[in-house]
């Protein structure tokens, strides 16, 4: 029988150097350039930033999410959940060590599904972190559901040409280029008649009509777009993967990318909750600490509780996916994790603000932005309700109902039935 919950040794030093890496060198960038962590390096930035993502290269820790022969260290879910928990403390603690999105999935799909020129022009440069990329897929009538989609690529013989509007294609005003999907065929439905395109930003026809801010952000810092593809053409090689499969392509790039959130989400709860407790510690109310008031306590120990709870279901989910090497299988669990996430984040965040009183809800904290990141990771990949409905059905699949007028466990038949096995009758 095996039952570990202790890590590797030689891994968990890893995972030190990286907390405190993270910690004294990567935490303060995101006080002085909160908002540049997507934007191509300037002189200024890259004389700060290329130094730490060496270093971090020397310790075999970047892009740990691929296989050696693309740079990477090969790491499965688990590994990679432990590490996504330091990292999430940070804003810029994933483009240092080569592990933001939407780079990292877009980078897995076309290793996965890319040509071998495909992947020289788009993936390389994508690893080596000297461009960044765009995921193209929701659009403003249908959000995240594919049923809804108008967007279409039309063959033009050896182009395509694609037509329509994406909304919230996060990061494209500073992307190389685009991960498109699009209608190849309409009446073989979403599932089976949309495809993959890769789309440079310059191609002629593609306009970035809005960049929407966060709630967070000001307005000129905003890089989800509204795009319009109007008569976009790209050559027939611009296809990934098959034609038809893109819902396929998908779910590998969304499946890993929801544990990665979800662990991220982690990390930063556990920052919100050590704030709450240094709070606790360190004011007083009628000469008494707060850490000594019962609400506080509560507040503190349904924090705890909460957030224990929810790593390990991750960490759980995490070792399913390398045991299984299959994501179809852990769909429902998945399904979990993510609704769970924006609901960890707001509880403890929340509490967190409460006991730091008035300061919790001004700027001069990091709480204000754990907190509206909250509604964010209820919606990116996929909005809670959709995930709430995929565990259900999940749970479902694997239970039946009753003929019978009465439930399976109505005491009086189970007493009967009792008695007659025991002959009491």
């Amino acid at each position: 029988m095996t039952w570990d919950f202790d890590t590797d040794p030689e891994f968990q030093k890893k995972l030190d150097w990286v907390a405190q890496f993270v910690r004294d060198e990567v935490e303060p960038l995101d006080l002085v350039w909160p908002y540049d962590n997507y934007k191509p390096l300037d002189d200024e930035h890259r004389r700060i930033v290329d130094p730490l993502k060496q270093r971090v290269r020397e310790q075999e820790l970047w892009a740990c999410h691929l296989e050696p022969a693309l740079g990477g260290q090969g790491y499965g879910q688990l590994k990679l959940a432990l590490l996504n928990e330091i990292l999430g403390r940070s804003t810029w603690a994933p483009t240092i060590f080569g592990t933001q999105a939407p780079d990292t999935g877009n980078a897995e799909i076309i290793a996965h599904f890319g040509t071998d020129e495909q992947k020289a022009r788009y993936l390389q440069p994508l690893l080596d972190g000297e461009i960044f990329s765009c995921y193209s897929m929701t659009e403003p009538q249908g959000g995240a559901d594919v049923s809804g989609f108008e967007t279409t690529a039309v063959r033009d013989g050896d182009e395509w040409i694609i037509n329509g509007r994406k909304f919230f294609s996060s990061n494209a005003r500073y992307a190389t280029f685009c991960i498109v999907m699009a209608y190849t065929d309409k009446e073989a439905g979403p599932h089976k008649g949309m495809s993959m395109f890769l789309v440079p930003t310059d191609t002629p026809g593609l306009t970035i009509e809005r960049n929407f801010a966060l709630i967070h952000e000001p307005d000129e810092e905003g890089s989800e777009a509204l795009i319009h593809y109007d008569d976009v053409r790209v050559p027939s090689t611009a296809l990934l993967g098959d034609e038809g499969r893109a819902f396929e392509v998908a779910q590998v790039r969304l499946g890993g990318g929801r544990v990665h959130h979800a662990m991220r989400t982690v990390g930063l709860a556990q920052r919100a909750l050590d704030m709450m407790c240094e709070r606790a510690l360190s004011r007083t109310t009628r000469g008494k600490p707060l850490a000594d008031r019962e609400t506080v306590q509560t507040y503190i120990a349904e924090s705890y509780a909460q957030l224990k709870q929810f790593r390990l279901f991750v960490l759980q989910t995490a070792w399913l996916i390398d045991k299984t090497k299959d994501y179809s299988k852990c769909r429902t669990d998945i399904s979990a994790i993510k609704f769970l996430t924006p609901k960890v984040l707001h509880d403890i965040v929340q509490r967190s603000i409460q006991v730091h009183g008035a300061l919790g809800v001004t700027r001069s904290t990091p709480l204000h932005k754990m907190w509206v990141t909250a509604p964010v990771m209820g919606l990116v990949d996929g909005p809670t309700e959709v995930h709430l409905r995929q565990v259900a059905r999940g749970v479902l699949k694997g239970q039946q109902g009753t003929d019978g007028a009465w439930p399976t466990e109505f005491l009086p038949d189970k007493v009967e039935a009792a008695k007659r096995k025991l002959g009491l009758e």
